[in-house]
């Protein structure tokens, strides 16, 4: 049994093909940049089974073709690790294609959760610790355990990294995470995506403060040319 906050039908942004998200409740970090602050708290969402899970999902498998599948998010799915596994075990059972999106900040030991997964999307918030801190205000060696573990296991890897104008945005940064991005083996797909205020809303519902008040959403044209100059390398979309 673990708790989740919601499970989204017929995605197209949350790994290959047509996928079916589920959205894990809780989380130990506090991205500046969140847009789903309501999924922080692990007491929130709603109880379910592994079981339930992959029957739900399992529904959908027409839709899947190939490449599609399902994809555990969150909030973060490691923070419920042997919730997760069940449902990672259930959905592999039916001959469904399992992806993880992570920010490779949870609990216990990885490997046979990666061993069920057959690709793995990390959201790499930063690779300096002191930035790492600030944006996410967890210290940066939780996530060099999961990297550990990913490259120890060979995971297919898609990753992604917000960038937020006047803290993610600058060249040193780039070529510093470019350096941190292909430090990885197995890389298949990297994507930079743009700040954006979408979650803001959500903070004033719940009567919280937005950290980055008054930060214009990224320029899509300096994003470009960002996203040019990390893939300026040997490897994407092998």
């Amino acid at each position: 049994m673990g708790r989740i906050n919601t499970i989204e039908t017929m995605g197209a942004l949350d790994g290959p093909g047509i996928r079916t998200i589920v959205f894990f409740q809780g989380c130990r970090l506090r991205c500046v940049y969140c847009h789903n602050p309501d999924m922080w708290k692990i007491g929130g969402g709603y109880e379910i089974t592994p079981q339930e899970v992959a029957r739900i999902v399992e529904r959908y498998k027409p839709y899947y073709g190939e490449l599609g599948g399902v994809t555990f998010s969150g909030g973060e799915p490691l923070m419920q690790p042997e919730f997760l596994l069940g449902c990672l075990k259930e959905c592999k059972a039916r001959g469904i294609h399992t992806t993880l999106d992570t920010a490779g900040v949870g609990y216990g030991v990885y490997d046979e959760i990666l061993s069920f997964c057959d690709l793995v999307i990390l959201d790499i918030k930063h690779e300096d610790p002191e930035q790492y801190h600030r944006i996410t205000g967890l210290d940066i060696s939780f996530y060099y355990e999961f990297k550990k573990a990913l490259l120890k296991m060979n995971s297919a890897i898609w990753i992604k990294h917000v960038v937020v104008p006047g803290l993610t945005d600058s060249e040193e940064h780039v070529k510093k995470l470019k350096q941190e991005i292909f430090s990885f083996s197995n890389i298949k797909k990297v994507e930079l995506l743009p700040y954006h205020t979408m979650g803001v809303s959500k903070y004033e519902a719940m009567g919280m403060p937005y950290v980055l008040d008054g930060v214009e959403e990224m320029d899509m044209a300096k994003l470009k040319s960002m996203q040019d100059s990390v893939l300026r390398c040997d490897i994407v979309e092998k």
